[in-house]
């Protein structure tokens, strides 16, 4: 069994930074990819990024490239993802997921709750 557990969304100014967290618990994952995928009100749920399972290759979105970091601590079994310049367009629930390196949330088999983050103007 796998579960993975969101922490770090909050509220913050554009332009502003934050970083959220996914801790896994019941088995490592250093095998697996790890991706991030966000849905905002109304909207589909869409792909941010991903890393490769020993962290050596990313992918992003493209409308966050540059701004966004994945990063991945295997000795504590958590990904992150640090978020730069925000813009208001980024609010949305952000989850953590584990599966293929794919930008696709379709090969992605464990998820977690997700966390908030909104952006303000």
């Amino acid at each position: 069994q796998v579960q993975l557990v969101e922490s770090g969304g909050g509220l913050v100014q554009a332009g502003g930074s934050l970083r959220v967290s996914c801790a896994a618990s019941g088995r490592t994952l250093g095998r697996r990819a790890m991706g991030w995928f966000r849905q905002a009100p109304g909207k589909e749920r869409e792909f941010v990024a991903v890393i490769t399972g020993a962290g050596s290759t990313t992918f992003y979105k493209d409308s966050v490239k540059g701004r966004f970091t994945i990063s991945r601590d295997n000795a504590k079994n958590t990904v992150y993802l640090q978020m730069n310049s925000l813009k208001p367009e980024d609010t949305a629930v952000y989850y953590c997921a584990a599966g293929r390196y794919s930008s696709s949330s379709s090969h992605y088999d464990y998820w977690g709750q997700g966390t908030q983050v909104t952006v303000s103007s």
